[in-house]
């Protein structure tokens, strides 16, 4: 047991977690120096966590079969750089991001015309709880079958996973507006195309946001996934079920890393979107004061 290295993780640790605690209490006159301290946070929490579980991995002596090193990983990662963008590619570019743009899409066309049907929204709601509670474990075999082992099957669990999340949230989004409001809006003689436009859909988008991001993180957990059940000698989830075949999870855990990195740069983007399209709402501008 290396007790040097033991002592050292747990005193990065604390002097992380205290550097932390009084960074976030800090308020700086610039804010460029708000924002770096807000994006420091969780950076100095992550490595920590990463040296944490160095420390454990060598203190401990635990087999890499079991748990990698996080410098393993980080070897295995560089040295697999072909091999991972190939599975990226195959997986996010096509797969997620193919679906996602289909599915939320598709999403929210529907909401709006249910919007415009009584009959629909109290038709198609429900059965569209019902297939957003089915697992993704169930649809991904028939998807399978139904359009084959490449990436096309695996949007179709995308398009699946992330539609009725957004078409949940645009409805909701589309009655975020009150009765005053809407009934200004008739006192203007305005139609109903120029009230789900200046008013309704206005209102609606923190809603369809939060869907975006829900939807951001669905659709690459369904991607990989589907592809368990089939896919080309290509593809994160492939790659995640071979090697755990063979027995080198170091290989499984880079997989891991960069999809983890795919997600969150993914969900990143999409809040981002959200700041600029929303900045009247009083979430963002309560973030920025």
């Amino acid at each position: 047991m290396n007790d040097g290295f033991v002592w050292f993780a747990i005193a990065f640790w604390l002097g992380g977690w205290a550097f932390n605690e009084w960074l976030v209490r800090q308020k700086f006159s610039n804010p460029l120096l708000n924002r770096l301290a807000w994006l420091a946070v969780p950076l100095i929490f992550g490595a920590a966590l990463i040296i944490i579980w160095e420390g454990v991995v060598i203190a401990f002596d635990i087999p890499p079969i079991l748990l990698p090193a996080p410098s393993d990983v980080w070897v295995r990662l560089i040295n697999s750089l072909p091999i991972l963008w190939a599975d990226f590619q195959q997986t996010f570019l096509k797969a997620v991001l193919i679906g996602y743009a289909i599915g939320c899409g598709s999403g929210f066309i529907v909401a709006i015309l249910i919007d415009r049907s009584p009959f629909l929204k109290n038709g198609l709601l429900p059965f569209g709880n019902f297939v957003s509670a089915l697992p993704i474990v169930g649809i991904a075999p028939i998807m399978v079958m139904w359009f084959g082992f490449d990436w096309p099957s695996k949007a179709a669990v995308v398009v699946v996973a992330t539609f009725f999340p957004m078409l949940v949230n645009t409805i909701q989004g589309l009655s975020a507006s009150n009765s005053m409001e809407r009934d200004l809006m008739r006192t203007y003689a305005a139609s109903w195309s120029q009230t789900l436009i200046k008013l309704r859909l206005p209102a609606a988008w923190p809603f369809i946001f939060n869907a975006l991001k829900i939807n951001s993180t669905l659709a690459l957990i369904g991607a990989i996934v589907a592809e368990f059940f089939g896919t080309p000698t290509v593809g994160m989830g492939f790659r995640i079920s071979t090697e755990v075949g063979r027995a080198n999870i170091d290989m499984v855990w880079a997989e891991i890393a960069v999809a983890a990195v795919a997600g969150s740069a993914f969900y990143g983007v999409v809040a981002l979107i959200q700041r600029v399209v929303t900045f009247w709402h009083p979430s963002v501008r309560s973030g920025r004061s």
